[in-house]
């Protein structure tokens, strides 16, 4: 039986070079996540504040928080969080 997979959510911008590495990284290996852009939308940006967000990316991972994109370390992470990589 497959266990449920948490939600993902990528706060981003449209400028920044490793959010875009990381939203490639994930659909690379088909991780589903929902993409909030953080200086186009004042929901995002404030949802990005309430998660503690200082920086981009931010990959929030149920309510695990993954700050920027580090291609060596993120299936461990992910795992951790509880997604099938």
């Amino acid at each position: 039986m497959k266990t449920k997979q948490p939600r993902i959510t990528l706060y981003s911008t449209s400028s920044c070079t490793h959010c875009r590495q990381l939203k490639q990284w994930l659909q690379q290996h088909q991780i589903r996540f929902m993409e909030m852009d953080v200086q186009r939308n004042a929901h995002a940006l404030k949802d990005f504040q309430r998660h503690g967000g200082r920086g981009v990316p931010l990959l929030l991972v149920g309510e695990r928080k993954i700050q920027g994109f580090n291609p060596k370390q993120l299936p461990s992470q992910l795992r951790k969080a509880g997604v099938s990589i």
